[in-house]
C-alpha cells in the first residue's frame, strides 16, 4: 500500500503512521505528505524523513483546480503512484472528485465514538469540550471511511477510553490522541492486508 498522509497540524498522527510502517506494524510505505497549510508542524516532520511534501493552496477545495486547470493534486497523487489516503488532523472537507479517484480509499481519524459528537465544527478541542458537558462517560475515537460528508463514512475501528470527572478537554485530549496513535496504524493495516 502506498499511503499519502493529509494533514493540517503538527503531525503527530503522522509521525506514529510512519513510525509502524517503519517497525513492520503496518505494511506500507508513506510516499507523500499532503498540507493544507504551509506552516504546518507536519511538513517540518515529513521533510525530516525525506517524505515529499504537497501543499495545497488557500482556496483548497474551493475553485480547485479552477477552470481549464489541470487537476494538480491529482497529479501529485499519481506521480507518487499513491493507492490509498489516510486524513490525520486535515481540516479541509475532502472534494468529491478525489473521493471518486480514491473510492474505498480514503479513510480519517476523528476524536470521538462516532456517530456521537462528529460533523461539520466537530473537531479538536470542540469535540472534547462537547462530550465533557454532555456528561458521557467514556470517549474515544474512531476510523472511518470518508465520504461527502463529515465523519458519516462506514466506521471502521473504534476504541473507548474512560472520561473522569476531573477531566479537562486538554487532559481528555490527550488521553484520546493517545489511543489514536496507537488505533490508526492498526486500521489501515487492515486495508493493506
Amino acid at each position: 500500500m502506498r499511503l499519502a498522509i493529509f494533514a493540517s497540524g503538527g503531525g503527530s498522527n503522522f509521525q506514529s503512521i510512519v513510525d509502524s510502517t517503519i517497525s513492520g506494524q503496518l505494511s506500507a510505505e508513506v510516499v507523500l505528505c499532503v498540507a493544507s497549510n504551509p506552516s504546518a508542524g507536519v511538513i517540518k516532520r515529513a521533510e525530516t524523513l525525506g517524505i515529499p511534501v504537497h501543499v495545497l493552496p488557500p482556496s483548497f477545495p474551493k475553485d480547485y483546480p479552477g477552470p481549464d486547470q489541470p487537476n494538480e493534486l491529482l497529479q501529485v497523487l499519481a506521480e507518487h503512484k499513491v493507492t490509498f489516503i489516510a486524513l490525520a488532523g486535515f481540516m479541509k472537507l475532502v472534494p468529491g472528485f478525489l473521493i471518486a479517484q480514491y473510492p474505498g480509499a480514503i479513510v480519517n481519524i476523528h476524536p470521538a465514538l462516532l456517530p456521537k459528537f462528529g460533523g461539520k465544527g466537530m473537531y479538536g478541542r470542540n469535540v472534547h469540550v462537547a462530550v465533557l458537558e454532555n456528561g458521557e462517560t467514556e470517549s474515544g475515537a474512531t476510523v472511518h471511511l470518508v465520504d461527502l460528508e463529515y465523519d458519516t463514512g462506514a466506521i471502521v475501528l473504534q476504541e473507548k477510553v474512560p472520561v473522569f470527572p476531573t477531566d479537562t478537554p486538554e487532559i481528555l485530549a490527550a488521553r484520546v490522541l493517545k489511543t489514536e496513535h496507537s488505533l490508526y496504524p492498526k486500521a489501515l493495516q487492515i486495508f493493506a492486508k
